[in-house]
């Protein structure tokens, strides 16, 4: 399901999909009966950094007041927010690349093809990474001491919840399958850290900083 301009829906309409979203299941309620139905889906969400748009824009200045972007962001809840898998910030693209001339990346069918072999990964361990919990997200994401004190870092500087903390494991499982390796690496988790938590600023964090 793709939800464009995220902040337009109604507050109470998103809010509903919280449920869904963490068990994969809705239950309706009607009188004297309650009845639950399959809900396993994937939410994507798209919204502009502010109301003009141009927050942040390396060439356009931004219209809008600091009070209009913090009420504008705010129509998303935090358990909300914390729901999504992946927090992702698209910058604004060059002419070349959006017109097809820009040179790099990779191909469709190489991701795809990376893509598969993860998947292969997470059906021999008999389970998607999306549905680690409890014991099997412990199994799947054993962790070295250097990888339990960056999320420790983690979870004390950026107030990061149990929910959000599952869901960095399970990112970072993901990157280990793409990388075809069986054990997570710190990069793995300095990566999940970063794309799995609007919150998680690396830069209050100087410890788990990459080389470039």
């Amino acid at each position: 399901m793709f939800l464009d301009e995220l902040p337009e829906f109604e507050r109470r309409v998103l809010e509903v999909l919280r449920e869904p979203m963490e068990t994969g299941e809705i239950a309706i309620s009607r009188a004297a009966r309650q009845v639950r139905f399959p809900a396993r889906f994937q939410v994507v969400g798209a919204m502009n950094p502010c109301p003009c748009g141009f927050s942040g824009h390396p060439t356009i200045e931004c219209q809008c007041t600091p009070q209009q972007v913090l009420r504008y962001r705010s129509k998303i809840s935090g358990p909300l927010l914390d729901r999504f898998d992946l927090h992702v910030e698209v910058p604004v693209q060059s002419g070349d690349i959006l017109m097809g001339h820009a040179e790099g990346g990779e191909s469709s069918a190489v991701v795809r093809s990376r893509v598969a072999q993860a998947r292969e990964q997470q059906a021999k361990r008999k389970q998607l990474n999306s549905t680690l919990s409890g014991r099997a997200l412990q199994e799947a994401c054993r962790l070295d001491a250097d990888g339990e004190r960056l999320l420790t870092g983690a979870l004390e500087k950026l107030g990061l919840s149990a929910r959000a903390l599952h869901r960095i494991l399970r990112v970072a499982r993901t990157l280990a399958d793409l990388d075809g390796v069986s054990d997570l690496a710190h990069s793995h988790l300095v990566e999940a850290l970063a794309i799995a938590s609007l919150t998680a600023n690396t830069d209050k964090m100087p410890w788990c900083r990459r080389d470039p």
